[in-house]
């Protein structure tokens, strides 16, 4: 069962609104944005909100990354995506007034700034532009929950649906002569949870990718060795 086992820490100062959707604020959305943010400071493995819940507040990823999950009644977790510095989590309820559809949790200490619904919708109402933005960026959500569905119930096997996953996680990462290298801290049962296969199935698959070369592990960081090897795993019929 989740449970919200750690007390959160206001921040003094607020990190400096950069990357994702804040990339197209503009300057005055901005600064009035940051007037209504109340950051907090939280370690991994944090529930930022459930799913039934009401929706009080949308969380602003200031630093760090949230995994947004779906549970059924018996106990079974699904993992539909991970949402990272610059997003917005938790509008579509808000906006819609009904309880969260999703659980979110921090995979590693964060930053996430709360900022209450009124609040919010006042903003929105302020800046026409941002509205626009955030409504763009709901469709593109919708078309990568859709993705991940046909990954978990379509794709044939699991290498299929592992380098996929490798691959979209990829586009986060940096890449030099050796390969693409990106942070890679889940577990084999959490990464299950992404493609809907066993924890034993993920330990296979990735030691097979790393016995064909396409990937190598260092600590919490994968790199993909072989990116174009792992496209046509991905393209497997």
């Amino acid at each position: 069962m989740l449970t919200r086992t750690t007390v959160p820490m206001r921040c003094k100062h607020i990190t400096s609104l950069t990357g994702g959707l804040f990339d197209r604020f503009s300057p005055e959305a901005l600064e009035d944005l940051s007037s209504i943010l109340h950051p907090i400071q939280h370690a991994a493995g944090v529930i930022l909100f459930a799913e039934r819940e009401e929706a009080n507040h949308v969380f602003v990823i200031l630093e760090g990354e949230v995994k947004l999950s779906m549970n059924s009644s018996d106990g079974r977790r699904l993992i539909l995506r991970i949402a990272r510095k610059g997003e917005i989590i938790g509008v579509t309820s808000v906006v819609a007034r009904e309880l969260h559809q999703t659980t979110a949790e921090t995979l590693y200490p964060a930053k996430v700034a709360l900022v209450p619904r009124a609040e919010f919708l006042a903003f929105l109402g302020r800046h026409i532009d941002v509205s626009q933005v955030v409504m763009q960026d709901l469709g593109h959500q919708f078309t990568m929950a859709c993705e991940q569905l046909r990954t978990v119930g379509l794709s044939g096997s699991a290498p299929e649906k592992l380098a996929r996953l490798l691959l979209d996680w990829s586009e986060h990462g940096q890449t030099n002569e050796s390969g693409t290298h990106f942070r890679f801290s889940l577990t084999h049962g959490e990464i299950g949870e992404f493609i809907g296969t066993s924890r034993e199935t993920v330990t296979r698959t990735l030691s097979s990718f790393k016995h064909r070369r396409l990937v190598d592990f260092h600590g919490s960081m994968l790199t993909i060795r072989n990116k174009t090897a792992l496209e046509s795993f991905a393209r497997a019929d």
